[in-house]
């Protein structure tokens, strides 16, 4: 199969994963207050090699996720995969942060609505079918209480952005998930590897 490493830096969690083919090897992760990527991601992709007995040598692609998101974060993740990319002449794959946390979720009716803080009221959104066809590509939302009034159908909210809204959207179809704050590099390991395949 193929060995592909995926990198998830675009908000506070500085998330390192390895998969084989589809399957997932290995994930370091870690979500604090203040990014620590500068000084966490390096040590996390050694470490996830190494206790796994693999070298740099055997990576066959980078995964990163491209955002939106914070523009440091993002910064030290897709500077981090270039070089190993350019330096292992290995395929780069760039993947959407918002379908990234989008896919944590699994659903059977409704609407997924992937939000990221961008401060103040407003946050960076898409909308996903429950088998993740993007029917909203990314834009930057200002929320405001009619921000939903065109939808129809239960809307299902994830990511750090969402609690923004639960004093604005409170009835039945809102759902909230907030066990679902940041995106994972466990989740880019179908798109990534999908995207591989297709070259």
């Amino acid at each position: 199969m193929a060995l592909l490493l995926h990198l998830e830096t675009a908000t506070k969690r500085c998330s390192v994963s390895l998969s084989d083919g589809f399957q997932l090897v290995a994930c370091k992760e870690l979500s604090e207050e203040n990014f620590n990527h500068a000084e966490k991601l390096h040590v996390f992709i050694e470490e996830i090699l190494k206790e796994n007995n693999y070298k740099f040598s055997d990576l066959s692609a980078i995964c990163v996720s491209k955002g939106p998101g914070s523009y440091t974060g993002l910064r030290i993740g897709v500077s981090s995969a270039k070089g190993l990319a350019y330096t292992l002449d290995i395929p780069l794959i760039s993947i959407n942060t918002l379908e990234v946390l989008a896919r944590q979720l699994k659903i059977e009716n409704g609407t997924i609505i992937p939000m990221i803080d961008a401060r103040r009221m407003e946050v960076f959104t898409a909308h996903y079918s429950t088998n993740y066809d993007c029917i909203k590509e990314t834009y930057a939302l200002v929320l405001e209480t009619d921000s939903f009034d065109a939808f129809e159908g239960i809307l299902h909210f994830v990511g750090d952005g969402a609690t923004k809204c639960k004093e604005m959207f409170s009835d039945g179809r809102f759902v909230y998930h907030d066990d679902i704050v940041y995106p994972s590099s466990k989740n880019m390991i179908e798109l990534g590897f999908q995207k591989f395949i297709d070259k």
